[in-house]
């Protein structure tokens, strides 16, 4: 009796960002072709994090429930567990560097495992908790910026990990979070990291691209160049500012002062605008028969480009530190919710003095409402997931630490010369 064929179970993946602004979800179904197929999303707005991070519990858990609950329905399934992106600030990125002897024979699959054993054993505790430990670039008895090592001969192999970790305790509440919205973390994943995936071309990542996720609290500044993240930078700044500045400003209620900049908002003056009004709702509300309050759309972009001009200054010196300069330092992608600004990419060109574009996650069949550069870090979550990306976090202790090494900049430097002297 032939007995009836067992449909394997289906492998989905879930993603969930959990940001200052907005809590969103995505379910997506990956294909053999490494493609993904979208069954659903959800989003609620946050009210428990701040500047990233998670300062009201119950607030947060039941935006992560809600968020996930509607993408479920949308998909007609339910799912188990997540992959969690982390924005906060104090993610920190560093190098660390292990090399083995193999006697001049050619490398084998061994030699690689055993070199990355070195590697995971190098990464000691220093009060961090890791995020990603990742192989960056191998090196052939100094020969730097070897991709693929096996089969070749070398007297010793060398391999510079790069570990991207954060504060524990920030880290620890998020996932506190999920798992209270009975939820299991599969993984959490750096903001930059996902994005990354998501907005960025794979020309870009081997030339050379920074890449500026402008947040409603955080603005991570991250630097990508031979086919991976190198370094990465926080500032506990982004678009919820601008719109308090405008609140602040004109006495109006932060929805309004959001509205306000998401309609009538520029980062580019032009001489209409003096004549283009706008009408405040004041926040005490108007007498009857008092006319309402008017300001110039002038007035308005005023306010939003003092705030830019400080966010713009903090975005330079992080490139500046992470040693984006150069040949290797000319092009900029903007994304985040922050990035929907208009003008923003015109007006961050001018300042920085480099070519920028908008970032938005490219991803068939993602519904309109979620295509925007708001969701980039949500569609890279999901890509992420979906990919076989060799990290070696996955066999460090939970609690393990960012080894001691040099700055970020050196890290640069050093990784960038090595990628064009190997190509």
């Amino acid at each position: 009796m032939k007995r009836p064929a067992v449909t394997p179970p289906r492998r989905l993946v879930t993603a969930l960002d959990v940001g200052s602004s907005k809590v969103s979800a995505l379910i997506a179904e990956p294909g053999e072709d490494g493609s993904l197929k979208i069954l659903g999303t959800g989003q609620r707005q946050s009210q428990g994090v701040r500047r990233g991070y998670i300062a009201d519990m119950e607030k947060t858990e039941g935006a992560i429930r809600e968020a996930v609950e509607q993408a479920e329905r949308i998909a007609a399934t339910n799912i188990e567990d997540v992959y969690v992106g982390f924005s906060a600030g104090g993610l920190v990125s560093s190098l660390a560097s292990v090399e083995v002897q193999i006697g001049g024979r050619r490398v084998a699959k061994e030699d690689v495992d055993q070199l990355l054993a070195v590697g995971r054993e190098s990464i000691d505790s220093d009060g961090k908790m890791i995020l990603h430990a990742m192989p960056a670039l191998y090196t052939l008895d100094g020969l730097q910026g070897v991709k693929k090592p096996l089969g070749l001969h070398a007297d010793r192999l060398a391999v510079d990990i790069h570990v991207i970790a954060a504060e524990p305790s920030p880290v620890r509440n998020l996932d506190l979070c999920v798992r209270s919205a009975h939820l299991g973390v599969e993984a959490i994943v750096a903001s930059p990291v996902a994005a990354g995936k998501a907005c960025l071309s794979e020309e870009e990542r081997e030339l050379g691209v920074a890449l500026v996720e402008l947040g409603a609290g955080v603005t991570n500044v991250s630097v990508f160049a031979g086919g991976m993240l190198l370094g990465l930078k926080s500032l506990p700044m982004g678009g919820i500012d601008i719109t308090d500045d405008i609140a602040s400003a004109f006495g109006t209620r932060r929805v309004e002062a959001e509205r306000m900049k998401c309609y009538y908002g520029s980062a580019m003056a032009s001489p209409r605008d003096n004549h283009d009004m706008i009408e405040l709702s004041p926040i005490a509300g108007s007498e009857e028969g008092t006319e309402a309050a008017r300001i110039t759309r002038a007035q308005l972009i005023a306010v939003i480009r003092q705030r830019l001009e400080h966010l713009s200054g903090e975005i330079a010196g992080a490139l500046k530190d992470l040693g984006f300069a150069g040949p290797f330092g000319r092009q900029v992608v903007l994304t985040g919710g922050g990035s929907e600004l208009k003008g923003i990419a015109d007006y961050a060109q001018g300042v920085l003095g480099r070519a920028v574009r908008i970032g938005r996650p490219s991803l068939p069949g993602l519904p309109d409402a979620h295509s925007g550069p708001a969701f980039t870090t949500l569609v890279g979550l999901a890509q992420f997931a979906a990919s076989n990306e060799l990290d070696l976090r996955g066999a460090l202790p939970r609690d393990q630490g960012a080894p001691r090494v040099a700055g970020s900049g050196n890290i640069i430097n050093r990784l960038v010369s090595a990628f064009r002297s190997g190509f």
